[in-house]
C-alpha cells in the first residue's frame, strides 16, 4: 500500500496525500526506536532504579516490556486501520469520537513537546564533559544559562533537519539505531573485556535497599521490597519503554504503512527491551566489589572511569548522538500531532499550522511549533528553589529544577493518552467495531486490549500517586507536582475545547 492503495485509504478516511511518502520499514522503525532510546533512558534513570530497587530492579524490565507489548499490539491494529499522521489522536477520534480524540491529541502533544525539552536538556551534561575534555573549556553542566543555550541549539538543529524532509529525519534516526546498538552491546562487551566485578547472583540481590539504613538514596521502604521498593524501582523502566507509537505518527510518510507500522512498533519495543537489558546487565556486573553506594552517588561515570580514556570519549560521543537522535525523533512526532490536529481545525490558526512546505513536503509550521513550545518549556530551567516552596497544600522540593519536574508530566501525560486510546478501542469494540486492516488481533483482540488497559491504569496510578517528599516515589513524581501539572494541562484543554469547540472549524 505504498502508492495508489495508500492514497485510496487516505481518501476513504477523508484526506488527501500531502506529505512525502518516502520512509521505509527500517526508517519507520528507526524513528520509533530512536524515540524509545535505551541509552537516553538508561543513562538518565539507571542510578534511580539501582538506588531504589537494588540490582534486582533489572527484572522489572521484562515485566514492563511484556505489558507494553500488549499496548503495542493494540496500537498496531489501530495503525493498520487508520494509517494517519497524529496516531493516538486519530485512533481516539475514529474509535470514540472527534472530541475524545482531540482531548487525547491535546495531552499527548503537550507530553511530546515537554519530552523534547527534557531530552535535549539531558544531553547538556555529556556535551559539557566532552567540550571540557576536548576543547579545554570550563562549562558547568548545572549552570542555567549553559543548559538553556546548549539545549536550545540542539532543538534548533533538530528542527532544521526535520524541516528539510522526512527522509532526513529517517536518516538521523538510522544513525541513532546504529549508535544505540554500539552504545548498548558495545558497553557490555567493553566492561566484559576489562573485567566484571560481580557474579550472576548479584543480579538477584537487593543490596538491602529496602532498609533505610542501607539505602544509598536515603529512602525508607520500611523493609519491604516487593510491596514498596519494587513499585518505585519499576518506574525507572516505565519512564523508558514508550515512544514506539511514534511509528504511527509518521504513517502518511511511510511506504505500505498499514503493513509496516504495526511491525515497526513491535520491533522497536522488543529490540529496545533487549538492548536495554544488555546495557543494564553490563552496568550491574561492572559494579565495584565495594557495592552500589558509590555508583548511585557518583553516577554511571564512576563505572566508565574504569575504562581507558579513549573508550570513555568514544562512548561519550555515542551518548550525545543518541540524545540528539531521540530529541529529533520526538520533535518530529510532536509536529505531526500538531499537523493532524490543525488539519481537522483543532488548533488556533489551524490554516497556518497545517501548511506544507511545497519544496520539502513537510509540515514546516507545525515543526516550528515543535520548536517554540520546547523553548518555552526550557525557560523552566531558571526555576530552581534553594529551599522548599509551599504551594497550596503541599511543598515543592528544594533543589529540584522545574524542568526536571516537567519530565514527570511527560511520562504521566503519555500514559494517560495511552490509556484513553486503548480504552477507546475497547469502547469501539463494544459498539461493534471489527478491525479490517492488514494487521488484526482476531479473537485475541478483546483480552489483549483489556489487559493493556489494565496495565496502563495501574501504572499510571503508580506514576502519579502523590507521596511525601521523603518517600521513594517522590524521586520520580515530586509529591503532588506530577498530578497537579497533569491536571492543569488536562483542565486547560477541557476549558479550551468546551469554549472554542475547535473541531467545528475543521
Amino acid at each position: 500500500m505504498g502508492g495508489p492503495l495508500a492514497d485510496d485509504r487516505l481518501r476513504a478516511l477523508g484526506y488527501r496525500q500531502e506529505l512525502a511518502r518516502v520512509l521505509s520499514l527500517f526508517d519507520n522503525f528507526a524513528v520509533a526506536f530512536s524515540y524509545l532510546s535505551p541509552m537516553v533512558g538508561i543513562y538518565s534513570l539507571y542510578t534511580l532504579g539501582l538506588g531504589s530497587g537494588g540490582p534486582r530492579y533489572i527484572w522489572t524490565m521484562p515485566v514492563v516490556v511484556g505489558c507494553m507489548l500488549l499496548v503495542a499490539l493494540v496500537f498496531g491494529e489501530l495503525a493498520s486501520e487508520y494509517p494517519l499522521s497524529g496516531a493516538l489522536y486519530q485512533y481516539g477520534k475514529y474509535s470514540v469520537g472527534p472530541r475524545y480524540g482531540w482531548f487525547i491529541g491535546w495531552i499527548y502533544g503537550f507530553a511530546l513537546l515537554a519530552t523534547v525539552a527534557s531530552v535535549d536538556s539531558g544531553a547538556v551534561g555529556y556535551v559539557t564533559s566532552l567540550s571540557n575534555v576536548w576543547l579545554h573549556t570550563r562549562l558547568r553542566p548545572d549552570d542555567h544559562a549553559t543548559i538553556f543555550c546548549i539545549a536550545g541549539v540542539i532543538i534548533v538543529l533538530s528542527a532544521v533537519l526535520n524541516s528539510i524532509g522526512a527522509k532526513i529525519m529517517g536518516r538521523v534516526a538510522r544513525y541513532g539505531v546504529y549508535v544505540e546498538t554500539i552504545g548498548t552491546f558495545g558497553v557490555f562487551l567493553a566492561f566484559a573485556a576489562f573485567g566484571f566485578h560481580q557474579h550472576l547472583g548479584f543480579l538477584f540481590s537487593s543490596e538491602h535497599v529496602e532498609l533505610a539504613k542501607s539505602n544509598p538514596l536515603g529512602l525508607n521502604f520500611g523493609g519491604n521490597w516487593w510491596t514498596a521498593a519494587a513499585l518505585v524501582a519499576v518506574l525507572a523502566n516505565v519512564y523508558i519503554f514508550y515512544g514506539f507509537e511514534s511509528a504511527g505518527d509518521i504513517s502518511e510518510e511511510t511506504i505500505e504503512a498499514q503493513r509496516q507500522v504495526p511491525k515497526a512498533m513491535r520491533n522497536a519495543l522488543l529490540y529496545g527491551g533487549i538492548a536495554s537489558f544488555v546495557l543494564v546487565l553490563g552496568l550491574l556486573l561492572a559494579t565495584p566489589a565495594s557495592g552500589i553506594g558509590g555508583v548511585v552517588s557518583g553516577g554511571i561515570n564512576t563505572l566508565f572511569a574504569t575504562l581507558p580514556a579513549s573508550l570513555q570519549d568514544f562512548f561519550l560521543v555515542l551518548v550525545i548522538v543518541a540524545f540528539f537522535s531521540c530529541g529529533t525523533a520526538v520533535q518530529g512526532a510532536g509536529a505531526r500531532v500538531a499537523y493532524a490536529l490543525a488539519r481537522d481545525g483543532g488548533l488556533p490558526a489551524s490554516g497556518w499550522v497545517r501548511r506544507i512546505s511545497p519544496r520539502h513536503r513537510t509540515p514546516v509550521n507545525a515543526i516550528l511549533i515543535g520548536t517554540v513550545v520546547p523553548f518555552l518549556f526550557l525557560l523552566l530551567v531558571l526555576i530552581n528553589p534553594s529551599k522548599p516552596v509551599h504551594m497550596l497544600w503541599f511543598d515543592y522540593p528544594a533543589n529540584v529544577n522545574a524542568l526536571y519536574a516537567l519530565v514527570s508530566f511527560a511520562t504521566s501525560g503519555i500514559y494517560l493518552a495511552f490509556l484513553l486510546t486503548v480504552a477507546g478501542a475497547l469502547i469501539a469494540r463494544s459498539r461493534g467495531w471489527r478491525p479490517s486492516g492488514v494487521f488484526t488481533l482476531g479473537r485475541w483482540g478483546v483480552p489483549v486490549t483489556a489487559a493493556g488497559a489494565l496495565y496502563l491504569a495501574l501504572m499510571l496510578l503508580n506514576i502519579v500517586w502523590p507521596s511525601p517528599l521523603g518517600s521513594g516515589r517522590a524521586i520520580f513524581n515530586y509529591g503532588w507536582v506530577t498530578l497537579l501539572v497533569m491536571a492543569l494541562i488536562a483542565g486547560a484543554g477541557a476549558v479550551y475545547e468546551a469554549l472554542a469547540r475547535p473541531l467545528r472549524r475543521g
